[in-house]
C-alpha cells in the first residue's frame, strides 16, 4: 500500500479508560496533531430537554420514512428512491444511538452525584451520633455526680440538741458550728467517732467477761456430763420399779418431747385420751409413731442460707423443666398427692378389751383380752383426721367363714354413731379443694388414707358445724368417754358374734345357762345352715321386698341366711344385722317351704313368728350388754316353728294333726295365733 493511501485513510476513533473517544494515530502520521472527540464535554453543553425534543422528532421522521419506504415498495418505485430513504433512516438511527448514549451517561453521572451526596450525609450522621453519645455520657456522669451520697449520710448521728448538750466544747465549738452547717456535720462526726471508741472499749471488756462466764459454764457442764452416766444407771435400775408401780417416767418423757411436733388436732387427741386413760380406763394407752425428723423439718422455718445454696440447683431444675414439660395428668397427680398428704407423725390408741369366750354354752370375760388398735392420721391440707383399725386377739379366729366381715378393718367402725359411715370428708371446704384437682369423691382414697368419721374429728377438737359451741379440748373431752365405751362395746360384740358364728356354722345354737329359762327343755326344730350373703343377693330374695321398701336395710348392714328344718318343713330366715348390734336388734324375714311356699306377707302365722322374733327383744337380750341376742332369736325361731308345725293341722280342720309332727310337748293349743299374740308370749305346757 502506498503512502498516499495511508494519508487518505480516515483516522480511527478509540475510547480510553475513562470513556473519552480518541482518534488512533496512523503509522505514517509522524508528528501530526491528534484530533480528539470528547462526548462528556459535549454532554455538559447540551440541554436534556432539547435532546428529548430531538428524540421525538427523530422518531417521527424515522416513522415517516418507514411509511414512505413501504408505500414505494408497494407501488413498485425505483430502488434509487428507496435507497435514499434508507440512507436517511440510517442517519436517524445513528442520531438515536447517540441520544441513547448521552442518556446513559446522564444517568451514570446522576448516580455518581447521588452517591457522593449520600456519603456526605453518612459522614454527617456519624458525626451526629458521636456527638449524641458524648452528650449522653456527659449526662450520666453529671447524674452520678448529682446523685452521689457520702458515706456519713448512712450513719445515724445524734440530734443537734443532744449533740450540743452532751459533746464537750472543744468538739462542739458552738460559736462556729451554729452558723456553718459543714462544720456542724464535721463536729458531729467527730463526736460519733469518740462515742464509738468508748463503746469499742466497753465491748472488749464485755467480751473478756463473757469468756470468763463461758469457761465457768463449761466447767459446770463437764461436771453435769460426768453425772449423766450415773443418772442413766439409776434410771435403768429404776425401770423395774417404774413397771411395778405402772409409772413409766422415761417413756412419758420421750412422748412429751415428741408431742411438741404434733399438729393441733392430734395433740388434743393425745392429751384428752391420755387423761381419760389415766383417770377412767387403765386399759387404754396412747403412743406416738412416725418420722420425728420430718415433723421437725415441717415446723422449722425456712432459712436464707438454704435458699442461697439451692439457687444453682433451682436454675438447673428450671432448665430441665424447660426441656421437658410435664403433662397435665402428671401435674394433677402431683397436686392430688400434695393435697392428700399426711402429717409425718400419727397416734396409736390401743384399747384393750376383756376377751369374750364361749365354753359349754356359757359366756364369760377372760382377763387377757383382745386389743383394738386405732391409728389416727392428720391430713394437713384438708384439715381432717382419719383412722385405720387393727384387731389383735389371743386366740385364732379363722374358723368361721361367715364371720369374715366382722373384724374387717374397713367396716369395723361403721355407724359407731348413727349414719356415720366414714366415706366422705366432714369438712365442707374440702369439696372446693377437690374440684381444683379433679377429685370426685373422697371414698376412692379411704382404703389408703383411712376413714374420716365425724366422731373422730370431735375427738381431735375439730368442729365443722354450728351444732355445738364447744371447740378444741372442751369438744374432745365431751365426746371422749362415750366414744371409748362405744369402741369397746363394738369390739366385744364382734368377738362374741365371731364365736357364735363358729357354732352356728356347725348347726349348733349356743344358749347360755342364764337364758335356758326362755325356752322349753326340748326343741325339735334345728338349725341346718348359717351362711353369709351380699347385699345384692339379699335384694334378690322375694320375701324381703317389704323390708327393702320400708327402708329398713342399708348397704352397710351385714346379711345372713339361716335355714331351720324339721322333717320336710324348711324355714328360710333372712337376717339383717345392723353394725350397731346389739344396740339395734337383728331383723328377721321368714319364708316357709312346707305344703307350698309362704311368707310373712301371705301367712298371718309367719307374720306372728316374725313379730315374736323381731319385736320382743327385751326378754331375748339376756344379761347386759345383750351379746346373746342373735342366738336367742334363732332359738326362739326354732321354738316357734315347732309350735307352728304341731298346731297347723288343728287350726285348719280340728283333727289330731299330721303324723309327721306329733305333739310331743304341746297341748291345749286351739290356734297358733292365740299362742303368739297372747300378751306377746308363747305358752308351752309340757
Amino acid at each position: 500500500m502506498s503512502s498516499d493511501a495511508v494519508k487518505k485513510r480516515k483516522p480511527k476513533v478509540i475510547r480510553n479508560e475513562t470513556g473519552t473517544p480518541e482518534t488512533k494515530r496512523g503509522r505514517a502520521e509522524g508528528d501530526q496533531a491528534v484530533r480528539v472527540y470528547n462526548e462528556e464535554v459535549e454532554l455538559e453543553a447540551r440541554d436534556p430537554q432539547q435532546d428529548y425534543m430531538l428524540y421525538k422528532d427523530t422518531c417521527a421522521a424515522l416513522a415517516k420514512l418507514m411509511a414512505e419506504i413501504q408505500e414505494l415498495k408497494a407501488g413498485g418505485a425505483k430502488s434509487v428512491e428507496i435507497e435514499e430513504r434508507r440512507t436517511q433512516c440510517s442517519v436517524h438511527f445513528i442520531t438515536l444511538k447517540k441520544l441513547n448514549r448521552l442518556a446513559h451517561m446522564r444517568l451514570k453521572k446522576g448516580r455518581d452525584q447521588t452517591h457522593e451526596a449520600k456519603q456526605r450525609v453518612d459522614v454527617l450522621h456519624l458525626q451526629l451520633q458521636n456527638l449524641l453519645y458524648e452528650v449522653m455520657h456527659l449526662q450520666k456522669e453529671i447524674g452520678k455526680c448529682l446523685e452521689f451520697r457520702s458515706q456519713h449520710e448512712e450513719i445515724e448521728l445524734v440530734s443537734e440538741e443532744e449533740f450540743f448538750q452532751e459533746a464537750p466544747a472543744e468538739i462542739s465549738r458552738p460559736h462556729v458550728t451554729r452558723d456553718d452547717q459543714h462544720q456542724l456535720t464535721l463536729a458531729r462526726l467527730d463526736w460519733e467517732l469518740e462515742q464509738r471508741k468508748r463503746l469499742a472499749e466497753q465491748y472488749k471488756m464485755s467480751l473478756a467477761r463473757k469468756e470468763k462466764i463461758q469457761k465457768a459454764i463449761e466447767q459446770k457442764r463437764e461436771y453435769l456430763s460426768s453425772l449423766q452416766p450415773g443418772l442413766q444407771n439409776i434410771m435403768q435400775a429404776s425401770l423395774p420399779v417404774q413397771e411395778y408401780l405402772a409409772i413409766p417416767f422415761e417413756h412419758m418423757q420421750k412422748q412429751a418431747e415428741v408431742s411438741r411436733h404434733l399438729p393441733p388436732p392430734l395433740y388434743v387427741l393425745l392429751v384428752q385420751a391420755g387423761a381419760y386413760g389415766q383417770a377412767c380406763d387403765k386399759n387404754l394407752s396412747v403412743s406416738i409413731s412416725g418420722d420425728v425428723d420430718e415433723a421437725k423439718a415441717l415446723s422449722r422455718p425456712p432459712e436464707d442460707s438454704q435458699d442461697d445454696e439451692s439457687d444453682s440447683d433451682a436454675e438447673e431444675e428450671q432448665q430441665n423443666t424447660k426441656r421437658r414439660r410435664a403433662t397435665v395428668g402428671v401435674q394433677l397427680d402431683d397436686k392430688r398427692k400434695e393435697m392428700l398428704r399426711r402429717h409425718p407423725l400419727s397416734l396409736c390408741v390401743d384399747l384393750k378389751c376383756k376377751g369374750v369366750l364361749f365354753h359349754q354354752y356359757l359366756y364369760y370375760l377372760s382377763p387377757d383380752g383382745s386389743i383394738l388398735h386405732l391409728f389416727f392420721y392428720y391430713l394437713m391440707n384438708l384439715n381432717i383426721l382419719t383412722v385405720k383399725t387393727k384387731v389383735s386377739t389371743t386366740t385364732d379366729l379363722s374358723g368361721a367363714v361367715s364371720a369374715g366381715e366382722l373384724l374387717n378393718s374397713e367396716s369395723l367402725l361403721n355407724c359407731l354413731y348413727t349414719s356415720d359411715h366414714g366415706k366422705e370428708t366432714p369438712n365442707p371446704a374440702n369439696r372446693y379443694q377437690f374440684d381444683k384437682v379433679g377429685i370426685t369423691t373422697f371414698a376412692d382414697y379411704v382404703s389408703d388414707l383411712g376413714h374420716p368419721y365425724v366422731w373422730m374429728q370431735k375427738l381431735g377438737g375439730l368442729q365443722f358445724s354450728s351444732d355445738s359451741a364447744l371447740t378444741g379440748s372442751a369438744l374432745s373431752a365431751s365426746h371422749m368417754e362415750r366414744t371409748m365405751k362405744l369402741l369397746r362395746g363394738r369390739l366385744q360384740a364382734r368377738l362374741a358374734l365371731h364365736k357364735q358364728f363358729s357354732s352356728l356354722e356347725h348347726s349348733i345354737i349356743p344358749v347360755s345357762s342364764e337364758c335356758q329359762h326362755l325356752f322349753p327343755a326340748k326343741v325339735v326344730s334345728g338349725l341346718m345352715r348359717w351362711t353369709m350373703m351380699s347385699y345384692q343377693e339379699f335384694t334378690e330374695l322375694g320375701f324381703v321386698q317389704h323390708v327393702l321398701k320400708a327402708g329398713l336395710v342399708r348397704e352397710t348392714d351385714l346379711f345372713f341366711m339361716a335355714v331351720v328344718e324339721r322333717g320336710t318343713a324348711r324355714l328360710l330366715a333372712a337376717v339383717v344385722m345392723n353394725p350397731r348390734y346389739p344396740e339395734v336388734a337383728p331383723l328377721f324375714s321368714l319364708s316357709l317351704h312346707w305344703k307350698g311356699e309362704r311368707s310373712g306377707r301371705t301367712d298371718d302365722n309367719l307374720q306372728a313368728m316374725e313379730s315374736e322374733v323381731n319385736v320382743f327383744r327385751s326378754e331375748l337380750q339376756g344379761p347386759r350388754p345383750g351379746l346373746q341376742l342373735l342366738t336367742n332369736q334363732i332359738q326362739r325361731l326354732c321354738v316357734c316353728l315347732d309350735v307352728y308345725l304341731e298346731t297347723e293341722s288343728q287350726v285348719c280342720d280340728g283333727s289330731e294333726g299330721p303324723k309327721e309332727f306329733p305333739r310331743e310337748k304341746m297341748c291345749l293349743r286351739t290356734r297358733l295365733k292365740t299362742a303368739f299374740v297372747l300378751q306377746g308370749h308363747i305358752y308351752i305346757f309340757c
